[in-house]
């Protein structure tokens, strides 16, 4: 079993990788070329207090966040979010020397900014797909200027100013990020249909078992769970494909199922809507009608 260590500190990173003590204590760029990992590091893993955004190439190790292996297939960007469990494994395939940057940001230094909250909007620090981020050599370049730009700011003298440049340059970062993941959605569409089809199938097996009045509706967690994706990477990818989210996609297959009864079985609305795990009849009636345009009487009453 592995040995967990937890990084509080933006220098106990620093201290584990070898290298010099950061500059400023809160938010630090480190240049990849320089860490040395301890020589038992196949034997650990950690938890970090801080935000790590890397842009690497030639991963000297397997790199697992959470329980999966982040696929640096195509990828050179990751977003690691605090909280999460990380370890490596030596990769003896890779030939050339590791390059790269990894911008360490602690959640102390956004406080009082609109990054606090707004940081955890973007989705990609939460994939449990672990997916790394593919840009083009312009990309790669405008992405490592900006990580200068910060490591340039916290390097001058601070000032009143300082902290609102700094926070600037990282809210343009991510930006770009979201932008060229929503791309990456759009060009991966072979694997994000299957992902697609696979919601159908779960969706389909939930709502054909007869204990929906015991279970309730499937929440969007749950769905999430069963395909092995976090639900706010699942919802961002089938906002891409379909343009609707996690939950829409419940709703609609929870509206077929009403169709299904309404137009085969004798059963009043309110014994559907509890069939469906609906508490309150009225709750039902109202989705229903907002899905289709029509109350379930109305729609039953086009089948008469």
């Amino acid at each position: 079993m592995k040995e967990m260590q937890r990084f509080k500190k933006i220098s106990d990173y620093h201290k584990f990788a070898s290298i010099n003590a950061p500059e400023h204590p809160l938010i630090s760029l480190v240049d990849y070329t320089k860490v040395q990992y301890p020589s038992n590091i196949d034997d650990l893993k950690w938890v970090q207090d801080y935000y790590t955004i890397g842009l690497k190439r030639n991963i000297a190790y397997k790199f697992f966040y959470g329980q999966q292996e982040y696929d640096f297939d195509e990828g050179l960007m990751t977003f690691i979010a605090p909280n999460q469990v990380m370890s490596l494994t030596s990769n003896p395939n890779i030939k050339h020397k590791p390059s790269g940057w990894l911008l360490l940001i602690h959640p102390d230094f956004l406080w009082n900014t609109p990054l606090t909250k707004l940081i955890k909007q973007y989705g990609f620090f939460e994939y449990s797909i672990n997916e790394a981020l593919f840009l083009s050599e312009k990309e790669e370049k405008m992405m490592v200027d900006i990580l200068k730009n910060i490591q340039h700011e916290y390097q001058s003298n601070i000032d009143q100013f300082s902290q609102k440049i700094i926070i600037s340059q990282l809210e343009l970062l991510l930006n770009y990020a979201e932008r060229f993941y929503e791309r990456q959605f759009i060009t991966r569409k072979i694997s994000n249909h299957q992902t697609l089809n696979q919601l159908e199938a779960v969706l389909t097996d939930y709502f054909k078992e007869e204990s929906l009045t015991e279970k309730g509706l499937p929440t969007v967690r749950w769905v999430a769970n069963h395909l092995n994706l976090s639900p706010n990477y699942l919802s961002s990818m089938l906002k891409s494909l379909t343009g609707q989210s996690t939950q829409q996609h419940i709703h609609n297959k929870l509206i077929e199922k009403a169709k299904e009864q309404l137009s085969t079985s004798p059963l009043s609305v309110s014994e559907v809507a509890y069939n469906l795990g609906f508490e309150h009849p009225a709750s039902f009636t109202k989705l229903f009608k907002n899905k289709t345009e029509m109350s379930p009487v109305e729609f039953r009453k086009t089948f008469n």
